[in-house]
């Protein structure tokens, strides 16, 4: 039962390093292509950023579904497509929000000071739902038919709790708890 928990612990922190690679890689993409609309092509930075999300929102499922959590064959339109860009939706609402304010507030400083405010916004937005977005695609949107339940990963056949998962438990409990989002 400790080999199991402790392959499933390197596999958790395995899809999390390969998410947060996707992230870096779909953020670099919207960056560079918010940092060309707003400080070169001198767009509104609610478009921009619209523009941006849209660009990025593509490679990121591709390769979230591919290759953070090994999803092959057709993907499901209904059960993962579609809640995958509703969740991009949320945040494009509140980093459009974010945006809009930093670029209201430095609208009157330097081309270079303005984009790099809008840009920090837009991060700042998306970082707050990094991880509610990498929870919900391992829990839900991604997750194997076959996967274990959360129950089954904390309580061995018998019923009982498992001890080498209890601390892990009552870890993610505290934070769920302390964390200002409540997530």
């Amino acid at each position: 039962m400790l080999r199991t928990a402790t392959h499933s612990r390197r596999a958790l922190f395995r899809r999390l390093i390969r998410y947060g690679s996707v992230s870096a890689v779909a953020t670099a993409t919207s960056l560079t292509v918010l940092g060309v609309l707003v400080g070169i092509l001198s767009f509104p930075a609610i478009w921009a950023n619209v523009i941006a999300t849209a660009v990025a929102t593509v490679p990121s499922f591709e390769l979230n579904r591919r290759w953070v959590w090994a999803q092959r064959g057709r993907r499901s339109l209904l059960r993962q497509a579609t809640p995958y860009f509703l969740l991009s939706l949320i945040g494009l609402v509140i980093s459009t929000f974010a945006v809009h304010l930093a670029s209201d507030a430095t609208s009157a400083t330097s081309r270079l000071l303005h984009t790099a405010a809008v840009e920090m916004a837009n991060v700042a937005a998306y970082g707050t739902l990094w991880i509610i977005q990498f929870v919900l695609c391992d829990r839900v949107l991604f997750r194997s038919p076959g996967v274990a339940s959360d129950y089954d990963d904390r309580h061995d056949r018998s019923g009982e709790r498992s001890t080498h998962v209890t601390a892990f438990v009552s870890a993610e409990r505290t934070l769920s708890e302390h964390s200002p989002s409540g997530v």
